[in-house]
């Protein structure tokens, strides 16, 4: 057995059960003994992950149709992950021993939000490029490369950390082990979001207050309803990130078999459904569609220089719009 065996046990409980052989629940062998203590329930993750496929189907779909390609990674990934890790956790409801069940779950489950926020991370530039670069503390192409290898390395912390803690077997060393690195990976992702969040604030704060330096075609950009609705669902998908990934925190330091990690309704509010908001938020107001924009930039001249055209905006006239089509996508030059 994997970690689910490892049971962290007041040294004469220790003793007295021996769960080194616990394959199913029995009297000898009781659910509470677990790591999270209970029977998943089989009705919300098996809607959880009915959404998540779902949306992992619309991703790859709009991915495909408006060649938003790195924008697709990252969505393509984190929904998948989310959908196999509510799997696992369906396995735990049918044998909460299941140390296939455990694994799975625990790997995607905490590394997927990292490729969710991604899909946030990547529209800042475009953001910068379409508003005006004169406000933004650094050029924008060094967003997408400064806050996407910082979640390259939370990835990195936080799969590695959740495959030693997975298969760490009897070793409460090496248990540890892949429980510090799962923590760091997501602290380290917290403080790259904390840090994403003040660059876009004081970003802002720059464009508001010297609003009148505003191009014609940044405000009446930021007068469409569907750019408002896209930064709206920005900003929503950032918060509910960050809630799940403190109350994630929260559930690890305190170690395996803890009051909040036993906690399923926790669990649901604070992870299930704080990323299900982001990923319908960033799925629904696809780039693609919300903020079509972003499809032109990164397309170059034969000189070298970024293409200026404009993609047609749906709510302006065709008199009004310069309809250029983009059939390299955007995301490729990032």
């Amino acid at each position: 057995m994997a970690v689910l065996e490892t049971i962290l046990l007041p040294r004469e409980e220790e003793q007295q059960y021996s769960t080194d052989n616990c394959t199913a629940v029995t009297p000898e062998c009781p659910v509470e003994l677990t790591i999270y203590g209970y029977y998943p329930s089989l009705g919300a993750n098996a809607f959880f992950l009915a959404i998540f496929a779902i949306c992992f189907i619309a991703n790859t779909v709009l991915g495909l149709r408006f060649k938003t390609w790195t924008y697709l990674i990252a969505m393509f990934f984190g929904t998948l992950a989310e959908a196999i890790g509510y799997a696992g956790r369906i396995m735990l409801h049918d044998n909460p021993w299941s140390s296939n069940g455990f694994q799975i779950q625990i790997c995607c489950l905490i590394i997927a939000p990292a490729f969710i926020a991604a899909g946030v991370y990547l529209t800042l530039k475009h953001i910068v490029l379409e508003i005006g670069s004169d406000f933004s503390r650094l050029p924008p192409r060094y967003y997408t490369w400064i806050f996407i290898l910082c979640d390259i390395f939370s990835l990195v912390l936080q799969g590695a950390g959740g495959g030693i803690a997975a298969t760490a077997d009897t070793d409460p060393s090496l248990q540890d082990t892949g429980t510090n690195l799962m923590i760091a990976g997501i602290i380290w992702q917290v403080v790259t979001l904390f840090i994403f969040g003040g660059l876009v604030g004081d970003y802002a704060y720059r464009a508001y207050k010297r609003r009148n330096n505003l191009s014609a075609s940044a405000v009446k950009l930021l007068g469409t309803r569907r750019f408002k609705f896209f930064a709206a669902s920005l900003i929503l998908a950032f918060l509910t990130i960050f809630a799940r990934c403190v109350y994630r925190i929260a559930e690890m330091v305190g170690g395996w078999q803890n009051d909040i990690m036993q906690s399923e309704p926790d669990f649901i509010a604070l992870d299930s459904v704080m990323i299900l908001i982001a990923t319908l938020c960033l799925t629904i107001f696809h780039p693609g569609i919300a903020f079509p924009e972003m499809q032109m930039h990164g397309i170059k001249n034969m000189t070298g220089a970024v293409n200026a055209e404009k993609v047609a905006d749906p709510e302006n006239t065709p008199a009004e719009s310069t309809v250029a089509v983009n059939k390299g996508g955007y995301f490729g030059a990032a």
